[in-house]
């Protein structure tokens, strides 16, 4: 299915909240999460206006919260023009970029679709890139922050998930990529989280839901831990981050 063209939602609650450089007192400067309307992208926004950052947003759903642009992250070039366009329309300044955006959809590999699987690791991988690659004169200028979500399903594999493994497995290798690429100038960080009491399993199978019993964690609580990633001074790597429940399964 064709994804729709880039739709301009020029909504914000809080044009002009405190800023400052990533790492120093004022805030965390402006940071761009994707996947901004929900679960830990909606968290990270939160986390940054508290903070008193200036948080911007992509996503297929509008972000009320933030500045923000509607787009289909399975759309690499359409991802690209809006990044820029969002960055550009919020005065051109950038400090960090979160890309949280990601999507999955359990089946046997003979059972799935081409046009379903490629579509998981388009949002997943692609999406993550193309924010990047959008996001990257604003982040060299600014010398700002890159953090990738993978998940603890890119260090191992689970069956019925191999669009899912491959695309995670796929960001750990281009995150670790692009830390070797930008060493000295761009700040890099990996975060690898366990599974988190969010919207990402509602529309699944029973039988692909975590159970009653399952311990998951906060995203607020993941949320905290980029933006400390997020907020190293100049020099100082956070090169990987684990973050799980104490119960998790997936890891290691």
């Amino acid at each position: 299915m064709a994804a729709p063209d880039v739709t301009l939602d020029a909504r914000t609650t809080n044009p002009s909240p405190a800023r400052g450089p990533a790492g120093l007192p004022g805030g965390v400067g402006t940071i761009l999460v994707s996947g901004g309307a929900s679960g830990l992208g909606a968290a990270v926004v939160a986390a940054v206006r508290d903070a008193g950052g200036t948080p911007l947003a992509l996503d297929r759903m509008p972000v009320p919260s933030a500045e923000h642009e509607i787009v289909d992250l399975a759309d690499g070039r359409a991802t690209e023009l809006a990044t820029r366009r969002l960055v550009e329309r919020t005065g051109g300044r950038l400090d960090g970029v979160f890309t949280a955006a990601g999507t999955d959809r359990p089946a046997p590999f003979g059972a799935l679709d081409g046009a379903g699987w490629e579509r998981i690791v388009g949002v997943n991988l692609l999406g993550t890139a193309a924010v990047i690659r959008g996001a990257l004169p604003r982040l060299e200028a600014s010398a700002g922050r890159i953090v990738t979500c993978a998940s603890t399903l890119g260090l191992r594999v689970a069956g019925d998930a191999s669009a899912y493994c491959a695309s995670k497995f796929g960001i750990v290798g281009f995150t670790r990529a692009l830390a070797e690429e930008f060493k000295g100038r761009l700040g890099v960080t990996l975060l690898v989280p366990g599974g988190m009491t969010t919207a990402f399993f509602d529309d699944r199978e029973e039988q692909y839901k975590p159970g009653p019993d399952a311990k998951l964690n906060r995203p607020e609580d993941v949320a905290r831990t980029v933006l400390f990633a997020l907020a190293q001074p100049p020099g100082c790597e956070i090169r990987e981050l684990v973050v799980t429940s104490s119960w998790e399964t997936s890891y290691p």
